[in-house]
C-alpha cells in the first residue's frame, strides 16, 4: 500500500476511491491530533510530531464527520441519494450531501497540511476538488468532461489563440457535445474554486467573453468550496470580498448559479443570499432544472 502522503497526491477517478481515501485520512487524524482551538463554528486542530507542531486549516464542526464509522454510513446514504431520479428537497438529505462532500474535501486538505510540502499541497487540494465534483456528477449519471474553448484573435504577430479553460462541462446528452471551438447551448459550464480568492473575477469575465465570441447566452455555474482561512495559529478570517462579488454580478455578468459547500456568513445575508446557495441545492434540485432548460 502507498504511504498516505503519496495517496493524497494521486488522481482520483470515482466516488468509491474518494470514500476509501477519506476513511484512511480520518483514522490517521484520530491518532495524530494533539490539540484543538474553537473559533466561531470552526475548529483549528494541531498535531505535534517529533517536536514539530503543524496546524490544520479551519474545519467546520457542523459539516465535518470526524468519526470514520459515521462517515462511512453517511457516505453510503450519499451515494444512494445521488442515484435517485427524483428531486430531493428534504432538509436531512441535503445536510448529508453537504456533510459528506465537505468531509471528503476537507479531510484531504487536512492530510495534505500534515504530510505534504505546502506549495505542492495547494496544487493537489485544487486537483482533488475538481476530481471530486466530476466524480459526483458521474455518479449521478450526468455526462461531463473538461473543455478548453479556443478563441482566436489577431495580434501584430498574426492570429493567436486564447485558451478559455472550463473546469467541467455538464451535458443533458449521453456524451458532451461541446468542443474546443463551440459550447453547446444546452450544456453547462462549471467553474470550480477552492476559494473565491482564486481569481473569482475571471469567471464573470469569461462568461462575457464566451457569450460574445459564440454569439448567444451560455449557462455558467461557479462552485466554491469555502472562504475561510486560518489566521496565525489560533484564529480564522473570512476571505469572500462580498462587495466585489456584487459589483461583478451587477456590472459584469450574472452567473446562472453560485454554490458553496461551506458558505461564509455574508453569503447567508441579503443581498448575497439571492445569488449564493448551498452545493446541496444544486445537487438535489437545481441541476436537473438547469440541464432541462
Amino acid at each position: 500500500m502507498n504511504s498516505l502522503a503519496d495517496d493524497l497526491q494521486e488522481k482520483r477517478n470515482s466516488l468509491q476511491e474518494f470514500g476509501e481515501l477519506t476513511k484512511r485520512i480520518l483514522e490517521y487524524l484520530q491518532n495524530v491530533i494533539s490539540s484543538e482551538i474553537i473559533k466561531n463554528n470552526y475548529i483549528i486542530y494541531s498535531s505535534r510530531i517529533a517536536g514539530t507542531t503543524k496546524y490544520l486549516r479551519p474545519i467546520n464542526k457542523k459539516l465535518f464527520l470526524k468519526e470514520s464509522v459515521i462517515f462511512e454510513n453517511k457516505f453510503k446514504l450519499f451515494r444512494k441519494l445521488l442515484k435517485q431520479k427524483i428531486n430531493l428537497n428534504i432538509l436531512e438529505d441535503k445536510i448529508v450531501i453537504d456533510q459528506v462532500v465537505y468531509t471528503i474535501q476537507q479531510s484531504i486538505g487536512a492530510g495534505l497540511d500534515l504530510l505534504v510540502n505546502p506549495n505542492s499541497a495547494r496544487k493537489h487540494v485544487g486537483n482533488r476538488f475538481e476530481e471530486l465534483i466530476r466524480a459526483i456528477f458521474t455518479e449521478m449519471g450526468i455526462s461531463n468532461k473538461r473543455v478548453v474553448l479556443q478563441i482566436p484573435y489577431e495580434s501584430d504577430e498574426g492570429e493567436k489563440i486564447y485558451k478559455c479553460e472550463n473546469d467541467i462541462v455538464l451535458s443533458p446528452y449521453k456524451k458532451v457535445k461541446s468542443t474546443s471551438k463551440f459550447i453547446e447551448e444546452k450544456e453547462i459550464i462549471v467553474s470550480l474554486k477552492t476559494t473565491s480568492k482564486d481569481r473569482m473575477g475571471k469567471v464573470f469575465i469569461d462568461k462575457l467573453l464566451i457569450e460574445r465570441f459564440l454569439g448567444g447566452k451560455r449557462k455558467i455555474l461557479l462552485i466554491i468550496f469555502n472562504d475561510v482561512q486560518r489566521k496565525k495559529d489560533n484564529n480564522i478570517s473570512y476571505t469572500l470580498v462580498s462587495g466585489l462579488f456584487m459589483v461583478y454580478t451587477k456590472f459584469l455578468s450574472q452567473l446562472e448559479g453560485v454554490y458553496y459547500i461551506d458558505p461564509p456568513p455574508n453569503a447567508l445575508k441579503d443581498p448575497f443570499k439571492m445569488h449564493i446557495k448551498s452545493f446541496s441545492d444544486l445537487i438535489s434540485i437545481e441541476i436537473k432544472n438547469l440541464l432541462a432548460s
